[in-house]
């Protein structure tokens, strides 16, 4: 068995980011085995229960040999934000405190990554009718809908939004206004001295190539039974969750909207295009020392090279 060790900080972590399909999760899991690590998920899909090939989450036997956090934490149907995530951080990091063990973060979620590494800002609660409202205004109208409504209400603000077509920034824009904010909010508060994350990279049509394998295993699995018994269990009830990466287009393929070819096509394009913005945030929002691996390096080597990147970093303050 692993040795655990004493009185580890509870405010620090040793973190592992990168883009989807790299290999994190396997990387993070071989370590963790080796020296009784606990790992808190900082993936924005794996807290929906059921919802596991086409999110490839850590299988039962892999969760039994190692403890997770900020995994199937919800029903798919139920919606879930960065807040309720470092709730689970904050409880994730008093059990290591209290049981001696170390803590390593892995994920590509970039908002949950800087919560934990900068914390939020207080900025109000969202209010659901009104929420409820917009999204009916996103159903009827479109993105270009609720463009109109912050460019007549707030022309400065919409000009300074990073990705315009982000419906759900729009909305959560509106919320703000309408709560007297006249301004974007300076949504992290920022702690000094961060160090530097570890992060996996991949050659890009590597993992190009990668994605497209991991999207036809993901359908040789049963990711569209898998859809099926979503959708009869209410999943699309959560914007978040119907309109996953994999899931839209399997629940489309479920509905005669595409053939099976197309939506796996459909897949890969997208994971493609998920990839590539998290490597542009990553590269522009933390700083990160990049350990590149290829996809016939044996897990222990490039295991081992997170490794040093630790030792030569040190551990991350983590702000719950």
């Amino acid at each position: 068995m692993p040795t655990r060790e004493p009185g580890l900080n509870l405010h620090a972590a040793r973190f592992l980011v990168g883009p989807t399909a790299v290999g994190k999760s396997a990387v993070a899991q071989w370590i963790a085995e080796q020296d009784g690590s606990e790992i808190l998920s900082a993936d924005s899909m794996l807290v929906y229960r059921g919802m596991d090939i086409g999110t490839a989450k850590p299988s039962s036997a892999e969760r039994r040999r190692v403890r997770y956090w900020g995994v199937d934490l919800v029903p798919a149907g139920e919606p879930f934000n960065v807040a309720r995530f470092l709730e689970v951080a904050r409880s994730c990091f008093e059990s290591a405190q209290t049981h001696g063990v170390k803590v390593i973060v892995v994920g590509g979620t970039g908002l949950y990554i800087k919560a934990l590494t900068e914390g939020l800002a207080d900025v109000p609660t969202s209010d659901e009718p009104a929420r409820i409202r917009r999204r009916a205004v996103l159903e009827e109208l479109g993105v270009e809908g609720l463009q109109r409504e912050l460019q007549s209400r707030n022309p400065a603000w919409y000009a300074a939004l990073p990705d315009p077509a982000n419906a759900r920034r729009l909305i959560r824009a509106l919320e703000l206004i309408e709560a007297g904010w006249v301004r974007p909010p300076e949504t992290w508060r920022g702690v000094d001295g961060v160090p530097g994350l570890v992060g996996l990279a991949m050659p890009r049509e590597t993992l190009r190539a990668r994605i497209a394998a991991r999207v036809e295993t993901m359908y040789a699995q049963g990711l569209l039974e898998e859809t099926r018994r979503l959708v009869d269990e209410g999943f699309g009830a959560s914007p978040t969750a119907r309109q996953a990466v994999g899931y839209a287009e399997a629940a489309a393929c479920l509905e005669g909207q595409m053939t099976r070819e197309k939506a796996i096509g459909m897949t890969v394009q997208r994971t493609q295009r998920l990839a590539k913005r998290q490597m542009t945030w990553f590269r522009h929002q933390v700083t990160v020392k990049w350990v590149e691996v290829m996809p016939a390096q044996p897990v222990e080597e490039v295991a081992g090279r997170v490794m040093a990147a630790w030792r030569e970093l040190g551990t991350t303050p983590v702000a719950v």
